[in-house]
């Protein structure tokens, strides 16, 4: 009967493992086994150890992309967080009306898929033919170009902000409707008002909840492929092929086929996520120690 009962229960399991080894497993072991092998021009593919890896660490396109998304990642995800956040403890406080509405409202943009955001917001920021440069014809002043150097990084923040804010704040409203009601009685007995309960029973409350979404954030962060490839086409001198780490590692393996170093960069991209997811993580368990 024992046996029985585990064999029942691997063979439930059985489709979800096939899945994972197929899908994941396989192609990162020969993602793996490709980024140990260099094309030459005398000799043809190689093995060549890890002068990838050495080759990829002194990319300076490489680096300047990574260094971009850290700097997207610090200022974009604290103003996208704060946004969810806030709408999520006003749909928790019970005093808006129309609550369901509200709440899809702020969440149907994460429903539209993100090449179609971008290509909407590409219009928007068009310089010749969007909206806010027919806006700026009209006024007689001159329109603003928001892909430019200076701002293409603050245009697509506010692409992905509108994308995943309702996405963040599902999830923070979630975390604040499982917290016990014994906590806001108490706090209610205490005298505590609307400001000091939020501030000090509901997102304590809700931490693990906010460490979730940052870490969903910092993964997307340096995985943002779909709205700089979409812009890329709007602004080609500013957007190049390396503006960040997934464009590059697209742009070797399937315009200059150089797929072993591709796969090289494409690993270590990976080793960044989990450094920094790492010591998010370490920094939070830190600061929550008394």
């Amino acid at each position: 009967m024992r046996r029985a009962r585990t064999w029942t229960g691997y063979l439930f399991v059985a489709p979800f493992l096939v899945v994972f080894v197929a899908m994941l497993v396989v192609p990162l072991a020969y993602a793996a086994y490709l980024s140990l092998f260099k094309d030459q021009l005398i000799g043809g593919t190689v093995f060549g150890g890890l002068d990838n890896y050495a080759r990829a660490l002194t990319d300076s396109r490489l680096l300047d992309g990574v260094w971009r998304m850290a700097r997207f990642f610090l200022t974009q995800v604290p103003i996208m967080l704060g946004l969810a956040l806030f709408f999520a403890l006003a749909l928790d406080s019970g005093v808006l009306r129309l609550v369901r509405l509200f709440r899809l409202g702020i969440y149907i943009p994460y429903a539209v898929p993100s090449v179609v955001a971008a290509l909407m917001w590409g219009y928007i920021y068009g310089p010749s033919f969007g909206p806010l440069a027919q806006l700026a014809d009209k006024l007689g002043i001159s329109s603003p170009n928001l892909l430019s150097g200076d701002f293409a990084l603050g245009s697509l923040a506010n692409v992905v902000t509108w994308e995943f804010t309702g996405y963040n704040m599902i999830i923070l409203y979630a975390a604040l409707r499982a917290i016990p009601p014994e906590l806001y009685e108490a706090a209610a007995v205490d005298g505590a008002g609307p400001w000091r309960t939020a501030w000090s029973v509901k997102i304590p409350a809700i931490r693990s909840a906010l460490l979730l979404t940052v870490i969903f954030s910092l993964i997307g962060s340096f995985q943002l492929f779909n709205e700089p490839q979409l812009l890329q086409r709007l602004a080609p001198n500013v957007i190049d092929s390396s503006y960040t780490p997934n464009l590059y590692a697209y742009s070797l393996a399937f315009t200059s086929q150089e797929v072993n170093y591709a796969a090289a960069v494409s690993f270590l991209i990976g080793l960044v996520i989990v450094i920094a997811s790492y010591t998010v993580l370490l920094a939070t368990n830190r600061r929550s120690k008394p």
